[in-house]
């Protein structure tokens, strides 16, 4: 008796500035998960999407999609209430790490270092006076500072500032992709990508990527244009530094309640001390992605892992109905 393929449903494109990288990162999955037998479809998301998949019942959905759509927790939802299992972080944690301002305190709460900051909605900005407000945050933050939507991705509408006039067009440029700034005390050091994997044993974090961009800042330009950044994989750390820093990553990556996969990205200071900036819940797998570099210097199969979270969101999706089974059981028993 021949077994059916599993049958995955990969969704990738948007309507996102990075729609050429998630529709890049699509067909690399699918290709992936293709060659390891299972059966794939790609969609490219549409108002007839959720009908389509509901429709369809894929066994795993993988949603490969970059800002608002893909990763503020509403299409994970959407999954989640049509009992389709997924690739990827829950609903509510992918809400937590979208808001960078939440994400920074839950991290920091499990004890990992992150850059002082302070959040400012626009409305605040403006009935508090634009200018006291500055100079309050210049004198608490007199070092560097750097200025990015409360939420977002790919370094979009990011900032690094050092005069009072750099500051306020950083403000008005965060307040263009969303109602809420965070302003950060600027860390100087290594840039590094941490990825981390959890293919049902817990995470595991994957080599620390380096990042040094030629212009000196990793903006959306310096990710996504060819020449414009080098990676080093793994980073150019000492065994101890990089280890301390992949520690940070796994006790961020679970105080967010992540799942799966995900990218935390960090500086490591002179004084080799790793900081949190942000997570990334569904990082970019395209070739020269800094987790697929990672996948590489760890020497993982792409297509092998990307077979196995598939196996990790079905066991995880038949544990839960499980668990509701027996739960409903108790319940009549009662």
């Amino acid at each position: 008796m021949t077994v059916p393929a599993v049958r995955v449903a990969v969704l990738a494109g948007g309507m996102s500035h990075e729609r050429d990288i998630s529709l890049k990162s699509g067909r690399r999955v699918a290709d992936g998960l293709a060659a390891h037998g299972l059966s794939v479809t790609m969609h490219d998301p549409d108002s007839s999407l959720i009908g389509t998949v509901n429709a369809d019942r894929p066994d795993v959905v993988w949603p490969c999609l970059h800002g608002a759509s893909g990763e503020d927790g509403s299409l994970r939802a959407l999954l989640e209430f049509l009992g389709l299992p997924y690739v990827g972080s829950s609903a509510s944690a992918t809400r937590l790490a979208w808001d960078k301002p939440t994400a920074k305190s839950l991290v920091e709460r499990a004890g990992v270092t992150t850059p002082r900051s302070i959040t400012l909605t626009r409305a605040a900005f403006r009935e508090l006076g634009t200018d006291s407000v500055l100079a309050v945050v210049h004198d608490e933050l007199a070092s560097g500072l750097a200025v990015k939507p409360a939420q977002g991705g790919s370094a979009q509408g990011v900032s690094l500032v050092s005069t009072d006039d750099e500051l306020r067009r950083a403000m008005v440029l965060a307040y263009t992709y969303g109602d809420v700034a965070l302003i950060e005390q600027r860390i100087l050091g290594v840039e590094v990508a941490v990825g981390i994997l959890d293919m049902g044993d817990g995470p595991v974090a994957l080599p620390p990527v380096e990042i040094e961009p030629l212009s000196g800042v990793y903006d959306f330009e310096a990710r996504y244009n060819a020449g414009e950044t080098r990676f080093y994989a793994p980073a150019r750390l000492s065994a101890v530094v990089a280890e301390r820093a992949a520690r940070a990553a796994v006790a961020a990556h679970r105080a967010l309640g992540l799942r799966h996969l995900s990218r935390i990205d960090m500086i490591i200071d002179a004084a080799d001390t790793p900081w949190f900036l942000e997570a990334s819940v569904m990082p970019g797998l395209t070739e020269t992605s800094t987790f697929a570099l990672a996948l590489d210097a760890a020497g993982h199969d792409v297509g092998s892992v990307y077979a196995a979270l598939v196996q990790a969101a079905l066991v995880q999706a038949s544990l839960a109905q499980a668990s509701l089974v027996q739960g409903d059981l108790g319940d009549a028993q009662r």
